[in-house]
């Protein structure tokens, strides 16, 4: 089983294809119309054209080499319509329809039919009860769901045992402008679950960052090592500290287990967690787009006092730390700032100054240090110091975040200079001090979870 032909398929069939709006698949056919390569709709009960591609009556009499066929039928029909892929050659099947391992025992008998079609054709199955992916890199637009074309791409893969969490998070992160690699929702995991995807996303040079939304899996610690053999960072939003099990049985057939022994898993095996679907997405963006800390320590530096006393107060109860400066970064700095304000870790520079890029710098080149932060209101007299972070973290080869408000149209300008010089950015300084906790958790999860598996060896 292989998951090119799902993600990186040379042409798609939607069987099932329907002319009546609303219907699953007219709006598959609608957002699959997107992709660059040849679509087929597939319905022996139609005739003429949809989105001028030619109907045909199945995918055995597509005179073409189907990789990936959307799934848009019924339940009890879908054993059917995997066979037929099977005789075509197809080589993965996206399964929207509900009533399977989430249904009680018919359902689950249904879901094992399925699946041994699928090992007897050896079909990556994606589903059933999902809303599909989005690589929107290449309009590749498996979902049925409207606005799937207006995902910007960007460099987070989402992975979310419920479609419905990773459209969500997808939307969030194009209104944060920061778009996505990949989104996938896993549903009911057939056959392809957690392992594969996070190994095939691994591999892809446009995937900085990997977040995971779980409710529940059959095998933890497959998906616990997948996490921790990745080279790509893992982020993930374990979901059922309360009492949902049965709602979350009912939803993707997962089965919650015990959120303790889930977080523990992920801390033992270095892989930082979050409490909301915002933080995922905050601590993906840090990830991919910096540098590895090294350690836990954070350098703040802020140019208004009130904001760096939050960022300073969430870092340190996240567990980040706030370590003293060298004497010689604190001798630069009072130079800097001619002692008009704090000077020590963090550092308050009062208001945004001509200088505050060389007190970023000074920050940042300290050898305590391992993660920036920074501060800055935005002052149009001002703007951001560009000129000293573009390629700074590369330099000093440490994560630079840096955190701003303002009238958005006034610094929008600035805000794009930093975001292409690969800044990461953040709105609030509470966004951004929990980004920065989590790079400081992972270093110390990172490092916590290597030296026991050195010692293993």
């Amino acid at each position: 089983m292989t998951l090119t032909q799902m993600f990186d398929p040379t042409a798609v069939a939607i069987v099932g294809a329907s002319t009546t709006e609303g219907k699953i698949g007219y709006e598959a056919m609608a957002n699959a119309a997107e992709f660059d390569s040849p679509v087929y709709p597939v319905n022996p009960s139609s005739k003429g054209t949809l989105f001028g591609e030619a109907f045909v009556p199945s995918v055995t009499d597509i005179d073409d080499d189907v990789d990936l066929a959307l799934c848009c039928v019924p339940g009890p029909v879908t054993p059917e319509v995997i066979e037929e892929c099977g005789e075509a050659g197809v080589g993965a099947v996206v399964v929207y329809a509900g009533g399977f391992a989430e249904a009680g025992e018919d359902g689950e008998r249904l879901q094992q039919s399925v699946v041994e079609v699928a090992e007897e054709y050896d079909i990556s199955v994606l589903g059933p009860n999902t809303s599909g992916f989005v690589v929107p890199r290449t309009n590749l637009l498996c979902s049925f769901a409207s606005g799937a074309e207006k995902l910007p791409a960007g460099n987070t893969a989402v992975v979310a045992q419920s479609g419905g969490v990773a459209h969500a998070l997808a939307f969030q992160s194009r209104r944060q402008g920061r778009g996505v690699s990949v989104m996938v929702g896993l549903g009911n995991r057939a056959n392809v679950g957690f392992t594969d995807v996070i190994e095939y996303f691994d591999g892809d040079e446009d995937t900085g960052a990997i977040v995971i939304h779980v409710e529940g899996t059959d095998d933890g610690r497959a998906l616990l090592e997948a996490c921790r053999e990745s080279e790509t960072p893992v982020i993930a939003y374990k979901v059922g500290q309360s009492d949902v099990g049965e709602f979350a049985e009912s939803h993707t057939g997962a089965l919650t287990g015990d959120h303790e022994l889930y977080l523990a898993g992920f801390a033992q095996y270095g892989i930082p967690t979050v409490d909301a679907t915002d933080d995922l997405l905050d601590a993906a963006a840090a990830l991919a787009d910096s540098p590895e800390p090294d350690g836990p320590n954070v350098g703040v530096v802020t140019a208004q006092a009130g904001p760096g006393i939050i960022i300073t107060d969430r870092i340190q109860r996240a567990g980040g730390r706030l370590p003293e400066l060298t004497a010689e970064t604190r001798d630069w700095v009072d130079e800097l700032l001619s002692g008009v304000t704090y000077t020590g870790n963090p550092v308050d520079t009062g208001r945004p100054m001509p200088a505050f890029g060389d007190v970023v710098t000074a920050v940042a080149e300290d050898d305590n240090v391992d993660i920036v932060l920074v501060y800055e209101l935005f002052e149009q007299a001002m703007g951001f110091p560009a000129d000293a972070l573009d390629g700074l973290a590369e330099r000093v080869d440490k994560p630079i975040l840096f955190a701003t408000d303002g009238i958005e149209e006034d610094m929008a300008d600035d805000k794009a200079t930093l975001t292409d010089a690969g800044v990461p950015m953040f709105e609030t300084p509470e966004r951004a001090g929990d980004a920065a906790a989590v790079l400081a958790r992972y270093a110390k999860i990172q490092g916590r979870a290597g030296a026991a598996l050195e010692a293993s060896r």
